[in-house]
């Protein structure tokens, strides 16, 4: 049976917990979720229940401006995907005292027609905040979309990862760090560790990471 043997950050795992507690993330290996895509996978994860738990939001929000502090010290302005992205910007912008924009999927079809809402300032290092990253094209169409109005865009932190290799490359071909608080493998062992995973939904969670667009629930 495969094992899991991470070294994992102290605060990535507490995050972990946090979101399993409260079930924005959930893990059914036997009974897999069908994403917008079409794919099939035994994780569904949905931060925006975070918005709802004071203590579990407050908790994110620290670890947030943690992140953004000590790895992203440079930012001169904050800008949230939407819709999901919004929040956590906003309050990560509040609380360090930083402008703030949020980036539509795509333009409004009345009124000034913006896709960008707030001041996106040229040359401006500007920092991405997303709730999760999958394969990552959204996001870096995100952040292509800042670049072309003229921002410098340093980085990019969301909440959760689920660490696909396609997006860890594009954000590298891109020449755009990417920081999260926690991820799938973390998310996975605390699942372990907790008894809600077992060695046999266990092998089941990892085939999904070998190829989530084919995987069906059955191992190969």
């Amino acid at each position: 049976m495969p094992k899991l043997y991470l070294c994992i950050m102290t605060n990535e795992k507490a995050v972990a917990e946090k979101l399993l507690h409260i079930e924005a993330v959930k893990l059914s290996a036997d009974k897999p979720f069908t994403w917008a895509s079409g794919w099939k996978s035994p994780i569904y994860c949905d931060n925006r229940k975070v918005l709802s738990y004071p203590f579990v939001r407050d908790f994110i929000k620290s670890e947030l401006c943690s992140v953004i502090f000590e790895e992203f010290q440079d930012a001169e302005a904050l800008a949230g995907v939407a819709t999901a992205g919004i929040a956590w910007g906003a309050m990560a912008a509040d609380q360090l005292k930083l402008p703030f924009m949020y980036v539509r999927p795509k333009p409004k079809e009345h009124g000034l027609g913006n896709q960008i809402e707030g001041e996106c300032k040229a040359g401006q290092k500007v920092l991405v905040i997303e709730d999760l990253v999958s394969t990552g094209k959204s996001s870096l169409q995100v952040c292509e979309l800042l670049k072309e109005q003229g921002a410098n865009v340093i980085g990019l932190v969301s909440i959760f990862n689920y660490g696909f290799p396609v997006s860890a490359a594009s954000f590298e071909q891109a020449g755009i760090p990417m920081r999260s608080l926690t991820n799938y493998e973390v998310l996975v062992q605390v699942a372990m560790q907790q008894g809600s995973v077992n060695q046999s939904n266990l092998e089941l969670l990892l085939e999904w990471r070998k190829n989530p667009a084919e995987w069906q629930g059955i191992l190969s």
